[in-house]
């Protein structure tokens, strides 16, 4: 059996031409949109409402009065209140030492980024005549 030839205005993939012999676009460019800090904020602002709202559907269905007592401290506060006054104190518990981490290793970085730039603006204004790094001991008279 023989190849058929590709019918007209049939374009092949790997030319990019008809069977007339005329070049045709393989394929138009894509635009892609990057992503914008408006929209990161609009994206935050929709996610922060929608949390917000099951926030409040969660207190009004829990508002049963419960005690709490802390530290010699007694009062009466709705059930969801309590709950979410807890799940927000155990989430400072962990973001405190965390900043306090976070704030430490940026301190020592910045400390070597500095140490670093004061051995090289050293070794600029005293380069090494010899590339090697030997340097010839010193005569011992």
């Amino acid at each position: 059996m023989s190849e058929e030839s590709p019918a007209p205005g049939h374009v092949t993939q790997a030319s990019g031409q008809d069977a007339s012999g005329t070049a045709q676009p393989s394929q138009l460019p894509q635009h892609v949109v990057k992503r914008t800090r408006m929209g990161g904020l609009w994206f935050a602002s929709g996610s922060f409402a929608v949390v917000l709202l099951l926030l409040l559907i969660f207190i009004l269905e829990n508002g049963k009065s419960v005690d709490v007592a802390y530290f010699g401290a007694h009062g009466h506060v709705p059930l969801g209140v309590a709950l979410l006054l807890a799940a927000v104190l155990g989430i400072l518990m962990v973001v405190v030492p965390g900043t306090a981490r976070i704030v430490q290793l940026r301190l020592t970085a910045r400390r070597h980024r500095r140490a670093d730039a004061g051995q090289l603006a050293a070794s600029r204004q005293h380069p090494n005549p010899d590339p090697t790094g030997d340097t010839p001991a010193p005569d011992p008279r």
